[in-house]
């Protein structure tokens, strides 16, 4: 091999710059990472605490960029009540207010000293569409990049104890980490200390793989020595218990109880049905880059970005290793396959193709991308634009109800009556389990 040229030691594809090397790992490590690094199992006498009980402390909360309450659940399980809440949303505002009682305040900006109570702890899933893959990551550059700052304002105005912050993985490295020190700098310069986790609710037995950002905020003249050592032990053992706790529960609803709008298109099969005799054709092969139609026989070139040269390239093998197939496979499925450029790409995300293997043997989305399929360990993360997952198995999206046992919110909450808004609410909100883990560990180290 030429020495000049790279190799990525993950899927072979070569790379003319260490650049573009760099960008590929760090976009594969977006999927593999977040995926891999927090598969943690317990055994079962690791998980056993029959000593435990949940604390139940009085203290008083407010509920920032609220959502429909994740927060709220969370804090109110561990002793809370909520003085006041807040979201920009008009659907959020009414499912809030439908399940927790509460008339949610519609503007942060319109919060001051008159109208918000005391209260002991701020807790606030800051929007985080401006930091994460779905959002482009535009940071500072898009206007809810600096709702943040209204956190700060609050804070000083009120002083509270405690502030519970949530937000995506990504925040850690978007703008060069700049956010994330802003972040720090701005809480140090109110007087409060800082410190972040990263949890995922599959470290705690739940099937979704979700990995966030904490950041756990004290005021300064309550933080004391050891104290970040002792929380992050605290979490660490209430994970266990937790895992106990979820392992072994079923996400799904009975087949026969589901919707049939649920259920998967004709058009959505018939889709399914033609890649799953194409990788058929690929038994023991593991496609390291995305199959796409369309690239099968487009040419290289210059002005293309490396990676878009790399799969053309790779597409280019495949079509004219296997040239009479897949003519023959195309023209038996063309129709369907063109009727949605992401009918025409394939994302297979669960290594090696084994004998009689298919999509339905895993979990799916449809994306921009093309049709994702990833390992059935656990689902992708779920996100505010409608992906929904998709069971294989029985060929059906998720309902909202097996998608809210996946965030931990219990089976009667009252959903809106709109699957998509529903669904959204969904992606935006936090799992309220790790939430619950982070506020107890708090309460139980800070003395208020």
């Amino acid at each position: 091999m030429d020495k000049s040229k790279l190799l990525c030691n993950e899927c072979n594809m070569v790379f003319k710059s260490k650049v573009s090397l760099n960008k590929h790992i760090c976009e594969m490590k977006e999927e593999s990472d977040e995926e891999m690094d927090m598969m943690i199992k317990y055994s079962e006498e690791e998980c056993k605490n029959i000593n435990y009980k949940k604390i139940n402390k009085n203290f008083t909360f407010i509920d920032l960029f609220c959502g429909i309450g994740g927060f709220h659940i969370a804090l109110k399980n561990l002793g809370g009540k909520c003085l006041l809440a807040c979201d920009i949303d008009k659907e959020c505002r009414n499912v809030y207010l439908r399940n927790h009682g509460i008339n949610v305040m519609d503007n942060v900006y319109n919060l001051n000293s008159e109208n918000i109570p005391d209260f002991d702890i701020l807790c606030g899933g800051f929007p985080c569409q401006s930091f994460s893959n779905a959002g482009n990551k535009k940071a500072f550059e898009d206007k809810r990049g600096l709702l943040f700052d209204e956190i700060i304002r609050i804070m000083s105005m009120k002083r509270p104890k405690i502030c519970i912050l949530e937000n995506v993985k990504h925040i850690l490295k978007v703008s060069n980490g700049m956010v994330y020190k802003y972040i720090y700098n701005e809480l140090e310069k109110i007087g409060y200390k800082c410190f972040d986790v990263i949890m995922n609710p599959n470290e705690i037995g739940i099937k979704q793989n979700r990995p966030r950002v904490i950041f756990m905020v004290i005021r300064g003249d309550l933080y004391k020595n050891g104290m970040k050592e002792n929380i992050i032990n605290k979490i660490n053992e209430l994970k266990k218990i937790y895992y106990g706790m979820n392992h072994k529960k079923d996400i799904f609803e009975k087949l026969e109880d589901v919707d049939k709008k649920y259920m998967l298109s004709e058009e959505v099969c018939l889709v399914f049905d033609a890649w799953n005799e194409f990788i058929n054709n690929f038994e023991n092969k593991k496609f390291g880059f995305p199959i796409i139609v369309d690239y099968f026989n487009e040419k290289e070139n210059e002005e293309n970005k490396d990676w878009k040269n790399t799969y053309i390239r790779k597409n280019n093998e495949i079509y004219n290793e296997n040239k009479e197939f897949i003519d023959k496979w195309y023209n038996k499925y063309k129709n369907v396959l063109e009727k949605k450029a992401i009918y025409k790409k394939l994302e297979w995300q669960v290594g090696v193709i084994k004998s009689g293997d298919k999509i339905d043997n895993y979990f799916i989305q449809l994306r921009q991308s093309g049709i994702r399929v990833k390992k059935i360990d656990y689902f992708p993360s779920l996100v505010a634009i409608v992906q929904v997952p998709i069971y294989g198995k029985e060929r059906r999206y998720l309902t909202p109800k097996e998608c809210g046992r996946l965030q931990s919110i219990p089976d009667d909450f009252k959903w809106n009556s709109v699957d998509k808004h529903t669904y959204k609410q969904l992606g935006n909100g936090v799992n309220t389990n790790v939430i619950e883990i982070c506020g107890e560990a708090l309460l139980l180290n800070v003395n208020f």
